[in-house]
């Protein structure tokens, strides 16, 4: 099997043309899949889309100059790569604030795992550097994209909300918006500004639209490019042009802001930063995003303790052999290993992730008890996120998405 690997990524170096190596896996903002079912290879991504890797002196950084440890998802390299993060670590270091611009296409009802994972850093972020967030709604996009009316899509944005401010959003320096809301006056005007500025052949190239896609697939980009710049914003931004935008979001949703950063310069507007982070993988394996479609190969928010264990104990992939005897004679495989995995995103205590993994590694540790640590720390993270959302009422997610002033969100 090894040497299968070996040979066939000789054969990539010296014989596969640019459009076979292109074939070998997919990842845009629709789709995310690696060839033959493997796993994504993030050094071609950040090669390809021409981003960043983040290195450890991005984290020490971080430290420093908001003076709290970083986010797990920083320290363990989730979030992985980078569009100028520097540029925003710059400006700030000089004393001038940012913005952050997150956001959710609200295609489901509930939200499993992955979809809280740039939330929840999001939310480290607006904490650490005290700064205001602005959340899209991409309502329009999942009308445009899948099987919904514009009444269910609007509907599930009203739902997608509630867990998106369980996460524990600062409602003094938090904007929600809903694409069918919001969008119009100066919000409009910059998206007819970016329209104007891309061509048809450059939307093809980046998103891959293809002659028989409708022409709202076309026009959709510059709605979600336009939150990059300040002036789309005059109830919170007005006189701040200059000011500088980081959207954090997973590296499925760079090439939007490729286009947006080609564009943002001949418009009069800094381009926008990006922190980018891996995804997160299905509890089958390591194959890409989960899929919506199999409830069993996500932990949603939703899920009792029963169903996550059932979950995590039936389909989460193993890493540990076969027998008992080989297992602590040989150890686990700890890159294919979900359990361990998983720990690494919601596992909070370093020293207890190093311990569980040099165990396991080694044969010591079985894999049922690193499953049932994982059922313990997943049963804890989702049943807090339910306590929360229980209790985000109506009246609250119209207060984080009424069109207001912020006074306070610099201070």
């Amino acid at each position: 099997m090894d040497s299968k690997v070996v040979e066939r990524g000789a054969l990539e170096n010296e014989k596969e043309t640019p459009q076979e190596q292109e074939q070998e896996q997919v990842v845009n903002p629709w789709e995310v899949a690696a060839k033959d079912g493997g796993k994504i290879d993030y050094d071609k991504l950040i090669d390809k889309f021409g981003c960043q890797r983040l290195d450890p002196s991005f984290i020490d950084r971080v430290e420093r100059l908001t003076s709290r440890r970083a986010h797990v998802f920083l320290r363990r390299g989730v979030f992985f790569a980078h569009r100028d993060f520097n540029e925003i670590l710059n400006a700030y270091e000089r004393g001038e604030k940012f913005y952050l611009y997150t956001g959710r296409g609200p295609s489901s009802e509930a939200l499993h795992l992955g979809h809280l994972i740039p939330f929840m850093f999001t939310q480290y972020l607006q904490e650490a550097f005290k700064v205001p967030l602005v959340i899209q709604l991409t309502d329009d996009e999942k009308f445009l994209w899948k099987n919904l009316t514009v009444e269910e899509s609007r509907r599930l944005a009203r739902e997608n909300a509630k867990d998106i401010i369980a996460c524990g959003f600062d409602i003094r320096r938090t904007f929600i918006f809903s694409d069918f809301d919001y969008v119009g006056g100066a919000f409009y005007r910059n998206m007819v500004e970016i329209s104007k500025r891309v061509t048809c052949n450059q939307v093809v190239g980046i998103f891959g639209f293809i002659g028989e896609d409708h022409i709202g697939k076309y026009s959709f980009p510059p709605v979600q490019a336009a939150p990059s710049f300040p002036s789309s914003f005059p109830h919170l931004f007005s006189g701040k042009d200059n000011l500088r935008c980081l959207i954090p979001c997973a590296i499925d949703q760079d090439p939007y802001f490729r286009m947006t950063r080609d564009v943002a310069p001949r418009i009069g507007y800094h381009k926008p930063a990006l922190i980018e982070s891996l995804f997160f993988p299905a509890l089958q394996g390591e194959t890409g995003k989960m899929s919506a479609s199999d409830p069993n190969s996500a932990i949603y928010v939703t899920d009792s303790e029963k169903v996550i264990k059932n979950k995590i104990n039936k389909y989460a992939f193993s890493g540990g052999q076969d027998s008992i005897e080989k297992h602590r004679q040989l150890g686990a495989n700890l890159e294919v290993d979900i359990p361990i995995k998983y720990l690494s995103f919601f596992l909070e205590d370093d020293a207890e992730l190093e311990h569980t993994k040099k165990e396991y590694g080694s044969g010591r540790m079985l894999t049922g008890e690193v499953k049932q640590r994982l059922i313990e720390v997943l049963t804890k993270l989702v049943e807090r996120h339910r306590r929360a959302r229980a209790a985000v009422t109506d009246e609250m997610v119209d207060a984080f998405m009424a069109v207001r002033p912020l006074p306070n969100m610099f201070n």
